[in-house]
């Protein structure tokens, strides 16, 4: 069972775009010389992989970047795209408790695209998946004017009930892992036309999720659990209105980082504002009826009530809500 493909033949300095490359030539080159990790049982080269269930249970989910929407590629360089891209799938997977096992990849580009471009956006696709010990199972490649990536995840449950967002009762402590308002920070920053300060514009091109809180919240006995890829008040909307509950956020619970509060006074904005409406962060949201596992810090409380998102007991009125692709 071949787990990788040999180094494409050819001249590589003349194969510059995919006009020349081609179809299968690409799909060589972007699988030369990988390893999967033992988890894969047949790796890409033949109709479909085939991936190690455990649990017998698998846990799935794609999200869709496209070129102008989601990523500039003079924002970001295509190896932070590729990470970005899976990023936001693994925290899906984690946001149900669960522990990532594979990732498939579908690609459009068009023909006079570099393949350099390429190879070092599934280099950075590798690059995410190994900090979770998974690997680029197969995908598919095809033309399109814009470049587009899909990723799909797997996961598995490990023996464990999902952790899904409508289990979130009256009584709950609501918590957060990991960073909120940064991404959005480093948006606003590129979206000036400046490139620094350096960490909070990273933070836009690569996430840093807490994939590990996931497995750990569910252990834990987490209620419910969201990803904040959205914005956090958005985002907790979805776990308000499938639970039947009202959440209430309270800002003081936020250190809002001297960074974030440097930017915002740079560009005239309330850092708060990208803390509870910011997304692509991909922190964890949960609520637990007991302790809080270790990392993770009470912003709030579950009450009884129509389903409703308030902040510090009232319904926020910034001047933006979270990202919607079709009403923004």
């Amino acid at each position: 069972m071949p787990t990788s493909f040999p180094p494409p033949t050819g001249d590589a300095e003349a194969e510059d775009t995919l006009s020349t490359l081609g179809e299968f030539g690409l799909i060589a080159r972007l699988n030369a010389g990988r390893a999967q990790p033992a988890g894969t049982l047949l790796g890409p080269g033949d109709d479909a992989a085939v991936v190690a269930a455990p649990d017998d249970r698998v846990v799935a989910c794609t999200d869709v970047l496209v070129e102008g929407v989601h990523f500039r590629l003079d924002w970001s360089a295509p190896d932070q795209v590729g990470r970005k891209a899976a990023a936001a799938n693994l925290a899906d997977i984690a946001a149900m408790g669960a522990v990532p096992t594979a990732l498939l990849v579908g690609l459009a580009c068009s023909r006079d695209t570099p393949v350099e471009t390429l190879t070092a956006l599934v280099d950075g696709l590798w690059t995410e998946a190994g900090i979770v010990g998974v690997g680029v199972v197969g995908g598919d490649v095809a033309s399109s004017p814009t470049l587009v990536l899909s990723v799909t995840a797997l996961g598995t449950l490990e023996g464990r009930a999902p952790v899904t967002r409508a289990g979130a009762r009256p009584g709950d402590v609501l918590a957060i892992c990991g960073r909120v308002g940064w991404s959005a920070a480093g948006l606003a920053v590129l979206a000036r036309g400046f490139r620094s300060p350096v960490a909070v514009v990273g933070a836009h091109r690569v996430p840093d999720p807490p994939y590990a809180a996931g497995p750990q919240a569910a252990k834990a006995g987490a209620t419910s659990m969201i990803d904040i890829s959205d914005g956090l008040i958005a985002d907790l909307g979805h776990v308000a209105r499938a639970s039947g509950v009202l959440l209430d956020v309270r800002s003081r619970a936020f250190d809002v980082p001297a960074r974030l509060v440097d930017v915002g006074a740079a560009l005239g904005v309330d850092p708060l504002q990208w803390v509870l409406t910011g997304g692509e962060d991909h922190a964890l949201a949960a609520t637990f009826s007991g302790p809080l596992p270790e990392g993770w810090t009470e912003i709030g409380t579950v009450r009884a009530g129509d389903p409703a998102v308030l902040v510090d007991g009232r319904p926020y009125e910034g001047p933006q809500n979270g990202w919607d692709h079709f009403t923004r």
